[in-house]
This record gives structure tokens, C-alpha cells and sequence, in this order.
């Protein structure tokens, strides 16, 4: 089934009651919300595909809703559960307000497993996305430099050439797994090649970033705690080489690092290396592996797109995929959003597989429609000081593979449903079979 074919049916929920003050004062307005033990971050939901009929649902009736958690299954969070953000004005106004919401208090990301405990948490927070103005503004600087659209634009042919070469490969084998075979190495290339990674090492650093991101998923049997510290140790190794011997990528640009004559500490440093090596792999991976599925659920507009080639195409691809289901954030004091009354240290999931089908912002939000244009999702973040460091980097592969697709197999046709992953944040493709018509 297609997200399009998924979309809300039956009869309409009835108007929302905004003025609903506090967890308990929450009225149930549709079926979902009376099931004990129903959450937006159970990882079985991300299996069969962002809930779009359930937050279309949430729109229309409580765009802030209470989702209580039982006990001991919070993902490792113990405040009895978190308010669920669906609209897409209200992603954004949280997102561009660092003066009554952080990060750092509890993390951006919405769930671990829930044995997960409160020291564990706590390590995750060295992470860049993890920090708050002034503190995030001073890390990020380091990196930012690197992904501006001219720094990107100087790796455009060697990642054309790398794309092409990665759709002959595929092409020779008639048919197969469209994620091995295609969606995984070319983001895994540009990052590894921007931190200095060697060819050698590369599918080590891919492996661990599975077993790290993928822990809810049965298929992925390696040990998390143990793959953070197999890449902290090699990102560390790696370190110590670049000082000596230095290179024109990331890991010399941090090591060497003088921000306000201050230098990354070791744990600075590690955290950098991790988010680097999984965001620059996960995210685009999925974009693209999602986007290749729309296509072949939408024949109609991979004909236009292979005619076309629209710029419009890569935007749409992120919309519709939604890499990052959710991030989180934290109240600092008292506040409201949307009516609702937020009390301080209180969790808000910003759910931006929500938030990028909103009526009220997108023309029929359920259709794939690669000539979309304005294209306002938060598929990169809701703005503001978290939006993707990577976003550039991001669109011009996506663009870049899709384009070595339509030239090189723009007969490929789907073989069986996608598998997706079981994740409580991350909406991820594990398999998709293809015939990639050449043989």
C-alpha cells in the first residue's frame, strides 16, 4: 500500500477543542487515542509506514495531543509520556524558538530502548545536535564551512562519476536489492570521503552505523554499546593520524580546531565523528530508497521526471520520505503552543512525517508530485539553528543518483513491497526488490 493510498478515509473527525490546558484535561477525540499503550514512537508503527492516516487525524482534532507512555516503556524516559506536534506551523515555531525550548535537557532524539538509563542518555548529549545556542552555534561553525553549497558543488563530478559507476554495477546483475545494490554507497562515499576515511575501512563504518541506529530491529543482531565504541575508537585512531599526518578533510579540520582559542576535547571530537559518519549514511540512504519507491508506485511521474529531470524533484523526494520521523524538544519555562498549556521540562515530539503532509500547507499533501513548487518541508528540520548541517550535500547526491537511474535503467520496475525498518524515529527502507530491466 502507498503512502497516497493510506491516506485518512472514512468519516471526517469532528473540529478540534484547542484549549486543552494539561495531560489530563486531553479529551480523546479518535479511536487511536483511547488504546491503552498507543505511542508515536512504538517502532512497530515505522514498520508499516508513517502513521498518515492517525496524524491526519491529529491535524484535524488535537494538533497538540498528549501521548502518555505506561512505566518502564518510555524508550528510556521516565516523565510519563510527551506531547505530539503535528502541524507544520507549530514544527516550525518550536524549532526557531531557543528561547522556551532546548535540547539539551533531554536530547533530540525520542526514543532508545527502554532499558536505556538516565546515564546513557546523558553520554548522548555530547552530540552537536544535542547542544543549544551559544554552545551548538560554536561547534557548528566548525563544519559548516564544508557543506556550503560551493564547497558541495566541488564534489559534484567525483560523486556524478561515483553514482553512474554504482547504477552499472546494478544494472549488470538484471535485478536485485535496490538498497544494497544502489541507495547505500554513494552517501557512504561523500562522507566517508569528506572525513578522510579510507576505501578499505568503509564498510566497517557502515556496519556500525546499522547496529548503532538500528537496535529495534530484529534483522541487526550486533550489540549498539558495542558498535559506538568500535567507531569512538576507530574516529580516536583516526585522530591521532591526522595530527600527524594531515589531510584536506573533517577529521584535520577537528582535530586542528581553534574555535575562540578553545580546541574539541576528546569527547567533543568523538561525537562529531559519530554523527557525521551516521547522518551523512542513514538519511540520505533512506531518501533515496523511499524516493525510488514513489516512483515505481507513481510510473506517471517517473515518465515525467525521466523527460523533465524538474529541479523541484529532489524536495519532493525528501517530503515524501521523511528520513527523521521526529526530534524532540524540551520546555525551559511555562509556555503554550497552539493553545495548549506546556509546562516546564515537559518532552514535544516534532513530527515532521506529520508536519510534511499538512493540509494547510501542502496542495493534496498525499500525492508524490515532483513539480511541487513552493515545497516548504521540514524534511531537513524545521529551521532554525538544528536545520541539516548536510542538507546541500544531501539534495545534490539524491539528484545526482536519480539522474543516473533515469539515464542508465529507466526501465526498473518493483519485484516485491518494500521491507522497512523497525524504528522508533528513523523511517527506514531495509530491502527493495527490483527487476532494473537490462537483461
Amino acid at each position: 500500500m502507498t503512502q497516497a493510498q493510506s491516506a485518512p478515509i472514512g468519516s471526517e473527525p469532528t473540529p478540534a477543542d484547542s484549549a486543552r490546558t494539561s495531560p489530563s484535561d486531553v479529551v480523546a477525540k479518535c479511536p487511536f487515542m483511547e488504546q491503552e499503550g498507543w505511542d508515536f514512537t512504538n517502532p512497530d508503527l515505522l514498520e508499516q509506514g508513517i502513521p498518515v492516516k492517525e496524524f491526519a487525524q491529529l491535524r484535524k482534532t488535537a494538533p497538540v495531543w498528549w501521548n502518555a507512555q505506561a512505566p518502564g516503556k518510555g524508550g528510556g524516559f521516565h516523565d510519563g509520556g510527551y506531547w505530539v506536534i503535528s502541524k507544520h506551523a507549530h514544527v516550525r515555531e518550536i524549532s526557531k524558538n531557543n528561547e522556551d525550548w532546548e535540547t539539551n535537557a533531554n536530547g533530540v532524539i525520542m526514543r532508545f530502548e527502554d532499558d536505556m538509563t538516565a546515564d546513557q542518555i546523558e553520554i548522548t548529549k555530547a552530540l552537536l545536535i544535542n547542544h543549544d545556542p551559544p554552545e551548538h552555534t560554536r561547534l557548528r561553525k566548525l563544519v559548516s564551512k564544508l557543506f556550503t553549497p560551493r564547497a558541495v558543488h566541488s564534489l559534484e563530478e567525483k560523486l556524478d562519476d561515483a553514482a553512474r559507476d554504482i547504477v552499472a554495477k546494478a544494472a549488470e546483475k538484471g535485478s536485485g536489492d535496490f538498497v544494497k545494490d544502489v541507495a547505500v554507497d554513494l552517501p557512504l562515499l561523500a562522507i566517508a570521503d569528506l572525513l578522510g576515511v579510507p576505501e578499505v575501512d568503509r564498510e566497517k563504518l557502515f556496519d556500525w552505523s546499522n547496529s548503532m541506529m538500528n537496535a529495534d530491529d530484529p534483522d541487526y543482531t550486533t550489540d549498539p554499546q558495542q558498535a559506538n565504541a568500535e567507531i569512538l575508537g576507530y574516529g580516536y585512531t583516526m585522530a591521532e593520524e591526522k595530527r600527524k599526518n594531515p589531510g584536506e578533510d573533517i577529521v584535520t579540520t577537528l582535530v586542528n580546531a581553534d574555535i575562540d582559542g578553545q580546541s574539541l576535547d576528546e569527547t567533543e571530537f568523538g561525537f562529531f565523528f559519530i554523527l557525521l559518519t551516521v547522518a551523512g549514511n542513514e538519511t540520505t540512504r533512506n531518501a533515496i530508497s523511499h524516493g525510488m519507491n514513489a516512483f515505481l508506485d507513481n510510473p506517471d511521474q517517473w515518465e515525467l521526471f525521466k523527460k523533465e529531470r524538474p529541479a523541484t524533484a529532489v524536495d519532493e523526494i525528501v517530503r515524501w520520505a521523511t528520513p527523521v520521523n521526529c526530534f524532540q524538544r524540551t520546555a525551559k519555562r511555562d509556555t503554550q503552543i497552539g493553545g495548549v498549556d506546556i509546562a516546564k521540562g515537559e518532552r514535544v515530539g516534532m513530527f515532521y512525517g506529520s508536519a510534511n503532509y499538512d493540509e494547510d500547507v501542502f496542495d493534496d499533501p498525499f500525492s508524490f508530485n515532483i513539480m511541487r513548487d513552493p515545497n516548504p518541508h521540514v524534511g531537513f528540520g524545521g529551521n532554525g539553528a538544528h536545520f541539516c548541517v548536510g542538507a546541500n550535500l544531501a539534495r545534490m547526491e539524491i539528484n545526482l543518483m536519480f539522474n543516473a537511474l533515469a539515464d542508465m535503467v529507466p526501465d526498473i520496475t518493483k519485484l516485491d513491497a518494500p521491507r522497512r525498518l523497525r524504528h522508533g524515529w528513523i523511517n527506514g527502507v531495509k530491502e527493495l526488490r527490483v527487476d532494473y530491466g537490462t537483461k
